[in-house]
C-alpha cells in the first residue's frame, strides 16, 4: 500500500509528513480556541450547577448505557439544547445518556446542522 504524501503545510509553508503536526498550526489552534472559550460564559452560568450534577448523577445511574452505540454512558445530554429550551434545564424526559465519543461527534454534527 503506498503511503501517503507530505503535505505543505499553511501556517509555516514547510513540508509535513501525514500525521505530523506542525508547531506554530498547533500554537495558532491554542491560541483561537483560548480566544474563543474567553468569550464563552462559565459553565455554571449556563446552568450546570449543583442542581444538574445531581441530576446528572441520577440519570447515569439510571441509564448507564449510550443511547445510541450501548457503550458505556459517560455523558448526560440535553436532546433540546438549554440554549433553546432553558426552562427545560432539569427535564428527564428531555435528557440521553452518550458516551463521548457518540456526544463529541455525532451530537454536536448535528447540532451545527440545526438553526
Amino acid at each position: 500500500m503506498p503511503a501517503r504524501a507530505p503535505r505543505i503545510c499553511g501556517q509555516c509553508g514547510g513540508v509535513h509528513q501525514p500525521g505530523d503536526r506542525c508547531a506554530k498550526a498547533d500554537v495558532s489552534t491554542r491560541a483561537r480556541k483560548a480566544k474563543a472559550d474567553a468569550k464563552r460564559p462559565s459553565a455554571r452560568a449556563r446552568g450546570y450547577d449543583g442542581e444538574w450534577e445531581k441530576a446528572r448523577a441520577d440519570y447515569l445511574a439510571a441509564y448507564p448505557s449510550c443511547r445510541r452505540c450501548g457503550a458505556p454512558a459517560t455523558l448526560v445530554d440535553h436532546i433540546v439544547p438549554i440554549r433553546n429550551a432553558p426552562d427545560r434545564r432539569l427535564d428527564r424526559t428531555n435528557f440521553q445518556a452518550l458516551c463521548t465519543p457518540c456526544h463529541s461527534s455525532w451530537k454536536q454534527a448535528k447540532e451545527r446542522n440545526t438553526p
